[in-house]
């Protein structure tokens, strides 16, 4: 084939060799489907490379790009794979309508020139033919790129500003979360939907009470009952779709201020990274673009708004100003309310196993940590400081018993009532749809089976949806039926007679018993010196300070008690060491550790607190062994065994199956009989003998 002679002074030989590329691109698919002008003009270019002297079937056509942006080159494989043919020397000329076409960045655009000018590739644009090897051809190139990048920043900054400006006036129209709409005016409103209204309602309250998202998921779990929220993705995004609440949909509802009735703009920044991805950065209140309050009805005022913001932040220790967390199941009285008395920081919480329980020490170790010291600044075991302010609250509490009683009553009523009637709206929905499936199904024509069949089988789901919505309807509220009765009632009846059975119960859990220690307590503030000083600041400024002895450290709390150690000292003196063992156990007596006793241990605290054996004991007494026994008699010692299993001699034992002999005094020798040697002895002799004996 003989090659088409060049029609332009800049066109070459070795140009027309190679393909020609034409890059076809649009910003957006409203602008493929509206603008289609625009896209013919692009294709047109086509003309222009055969008119330069290219064949048709050298003419590559690279559309894969439509309804992209040109801001950059991630995610453009058209523009990428253009790139890849121009560095391979494939490409004779690139064309483009525009260079806001092939590209709005002057990085993506310089680094194609540059590639260009290396390959000697050529540029086509819709004002002319330029070789990017000539100085002056990429000045203007180069020109026009910076000028496209001028002309995106103008026009996202005119819209950019727009928006803005609407914004501030509070009247831009953003998507709302579930449980708010817009009316025929464009007004923010209530959702008309009662079941929705009350659940959200629900949840407001639920969290005032408990002061935790996660602690809101459990009660909404556990009572059956179901949120609503709206679906992220597919052609039903604006239909409320209702589920089991979750934590991340629990922390949007608290977090977002619609919900407080107030606009806010510009929570959130996005920047590019350099993938191409997009990246979302919260601001915090202070760095919002706008906020304008009661700007219209919400569910909660804009004080507990920010009363729940400060709420999540304490919750959350890795950005909590003063580390109080919410409630846990630790038996730990003071966890996160607890301050040290030498530096002011929060200390922290470490528990230990003793005597088969959970034990918490509280300790300040900050300056340990950020500083390198070698000791922690103070470390209180916290046993005996939690069962003080037990003790305090109960005292305090205890006089108004009566008066709790009927609040607490009043609100798990009020609780109760209000679950079960957002479960019987879950009930009514369910049985709205699935009425409205049967009607649906009843009006099909019955010769169109294929119809039938599909609405069929939509009614069987939605009869089953409901069928499972009154099972958990009419469960929860059995079971809420038996709790009030039984268990709360019961509780509550105990409770107005004596508030410190129902503290001292161990069914309650610790964390309920740390939510009513922060309904009533401050802070409290510990200082370690020759006595433990505690300073109690309650709610609403009152103060009180308690002095307490030093806990006692962990080998003082495995110490054998005193008592113990004066009851073996005078059973020894009666009695060997396995018989204490047995009467220290029936007496209910255990060691330091809470064990039973047995002989090795009544042996090892006999050693350690130095008292005398029984052996010792004896001896001192002036008791005899066997052996000396039998020089003094001049008898065998199995003789001398033999005369104390008749009771001839009063025998002392001091270790099982050793004993230490009462001297006999003179004549016990004309007493004790010839007993014979002779392994065989007759019964008959023995008795003989026992009766000359005697």
């Amino acid at each position: 084939m003989n090659t088409p002679t060049p029609s332009h002074h800049k066109v070459k030989t070795v140009h027309l060799q190679r393909d020609a590329y034409l890059y076809v691109r649009q910003s957006s698919m409203r602008q493929v489907l509206e603008n289609t002008e625009s896209t013919k003009r692009q294709y047109q270019l086509r003309e222009r490379a055969l008119s330069l002297g290219w064949i048709s079937e050298q003419i590559r056509v690279i559309d894969c790009d439509q309804g992209c942006s040109g801001a950059s080159d991630a995610g453009r494989d058209g523009f990428q794979q253009l790139v890849a043919e121009v560095s391979l020397g494939n490409a004779g000329i690139v064309m483009g309508l525009e260079v806001s076409r092939l590209a709005r960045n002057n990085a993506d655009w310089h680094r194609l020139l540059q590639l260009c000018a290396f390959t000697d590739t050529l540029i086509l644009d819709q004002d002319g033919l330029y070789d990017p090897s000539a100085f002056n051809d990429r000045l203007l190139l180069g020109l026009k790129g910076a000028m496209s990048e001028a002309e995106l920043h103008v026009l996202k900054s005119r819209l950019q500003q727009g928006i803005l400006n609407k914004a501030r006036r509070g009247e831009l129209k953003i998507p709302l979360p579930v449980g708010l709409v817009y009316d025929e005016l464009d007004r923010v409103v209530l959702s008309a939907d009662t079941q929705v209204r009350e659940t959200l309602k629900k949840f407001f309250m639920t969290f005032r009470r408990l002061r935790s998202a996660s602690a809101v998921v459990k009660e909404f779990r556990g009572e059956n009952i179901q949120a609503p929220h709206y679906s992220s993705t597919g052609p039903k995004s604006s239909r409320i779709i209702w589920g089991d609440l979750t934590h991340s949909q629990a922390l949007r509802i608290l977090h977002n201020p619609r919900y407080a009735g107030a606009f806010a703009y510009g929570r959130t920044r996005t920047r590019r990274g350099p993938d191409g991805t997009v990246r979302y950065h919260k601001q915090s209140q202070e760095q919002w673009t706008c906020l304008i309050q009661d700007i219209h009805e919400g569910y909660i005022s804009w004080d507990e708004y920010q009363s729940n913001q400060r709420i999540l932040t304490d919750n959350a220790q890795a950005f909590s100003s003063d580390r109080r967390p919410a409630p846990r199941e630790g038996p730990a009285l003071l966890q996160g309310i607890i301050v040290c008395g030498r530096c002011g920081k929060s200390m922290t919480l470490r528990y230990h196993q003793h005597r088969g329980q959970l034990t918490p020490q509280y300790m300040c170790q900050r300056d340990r940590i950020e500083h390198g010291k070698s000791n922690d600044c103070q470390r209180v075991p916290g046993a005996a400081i939690d069962q003080t302010i037990g003790k305090l609250l109960v005292d305090m509490v205890n006089s108004q018993n009566i008066d709790i009683a009927i609040a607490v009553q009043r609100e798990l009523q009020t609780r109760l009532d209000e679950a079960d009637r957002l479960r019987y709206r879950q009930v009514e929905r369910c049985r709205y749809e699935a009425d409205l499936a049967r009607r649906r199904y009843l009006k099909v024509d019955p010769d169109k089976r294929y119809v039938a069949e599909v609405l069929e089988a939509e009614w069987n789901e939605k009869l089953r949806a409901l069928d499972k919505a009154q099972s958990v309807y009419e469960a929860s509220r059995e079971r809420d039926a038996i709790t009030l009765n039984q268990e709360h009632t019961a509780t509550l009846q105990a409770l107005a007679s004596d508030f410190s059975a129902i503290w001292q119960n161990d069914s309650l859990p610790s964390r309920e018993r740390k939510r009513i220690v922060r309904l009533l307590i401050e802070d409290v503030t510990i200082l370690k010196g020759k006595q433990l000083t505690c300073h109690i600041r309650f709610k609403g400024g009152t103060c009180r300070t308690l002095n307490l002895p030093l806990p006692q450290s962990a080998w003082e709390q495995r110490r054998t008690p005193s008592e113990v150690v004066r009851a073996i000292d005078e059973l020894l003196d009666n009695h060997p060491e396995y018989k204490v063992a047995n009467i220290l156990t029936g007496r209910g007596m255990k060691s330091g550790t809470g064990q039973i006793f047995t002989q090795e241990r009544v042996a090892r605290i006999r050693s350690a607190y130095r008292l005398p054996n029984r052996r010792t004991r004896l001896r001192q007494q002036g008791k005899l062994s066997a052996c000396e026994l039998s020089d003094r008699l001049r008898v065998s010692c199995d003789k001398i065994r033999r005369c104390r299993e008749f009771g001839l001699l009063t025998a002392h034992e001091f270790k099982e199956g050793n004993y230490l002999y009462d001297d006999p005094g003179p004549g016990i020798a004309d007493r004790i009989p010839q007993l014979k040697r002779n392994a065989h002895l007759t019964a008959v002799h023995t008795t003989q003998e026992v009766q000359y004996a005697t």
